[in-house]
This record gives structure tokens, sequence and C-alpha cells, in this order.
């Protein structure tokens, strides 16, 4: 199993994050999912905000099109990216043949 994986052309990328971080980062694999670290602390939904807006910039998306699909509550996070356009290298994301 992988830490991402295509639903038509939509990527859905399992996380592990670290809040409250020095700076927001990929920071290589957890086990098999992909660790991020947020400046953002884990209260009110801020690390989950953070988490989303982050990565539509690294995907180069609009907000709207990231959501939460599992994990509101958890370090352990599905997300949602509708139709990414951008692929960080550091994911090594490979991409679907339309």
């Amino acid at each position: 199993m992988s830490h991402y994986h295509w639903d038509g052309e939509d990527l859905i990328l399992d996380c592990h994050l670290q809040p409250k971080a020095s700076k927001d980062e990929f920071a290589g694999l957890h086990g098999e999912r992909i660790k991020i670290r947020l400046t953002a602390p884990p209260v009110d939904g801020k690390a989950n905000a953070r988490l989303l807006a982050f990565l539509a910039e690294a995907f180069a998306v609009g907000k709207s099109q990231v959501s939460l699909e599992s994990g509101q509550q958890s370090r352990q996070k599905r997300v949602r990216i509708r139709q990414p356009r951008h692929f960080p290298a550091v994911l090594g994301v490979t991409v679907e043949a339309s």
C-alpha cells in the first residue's frame, strides 16, 4: 500500500500530522503515510484548516478543491485533492494517464 492513490482524477493522500512544528513542510514517510509538519496547533480545527491550505498551495489548486475525507480529530488523516495540477517531488506521486 502507498501513501496515496487515485480516485478518477482526484488524488487521495494518507497523512500523518505533526502540529505545532517550527514550519509547514513535508517530512518524508511515517509508515504508510506522508508526514506533514504544520505550525498550527491542534485546537479548534486550526491544524486541519492549515493542512488544507498547505496542500492546496503545494498541489496548485484552490482551497475548495482540497477536503478532509477522514481523521477530523486524529493525527492520521485522509485528504482528497481534486484534479491536482502540481506534484511536489518529495511525495513521489505518479500521475495517471487520462
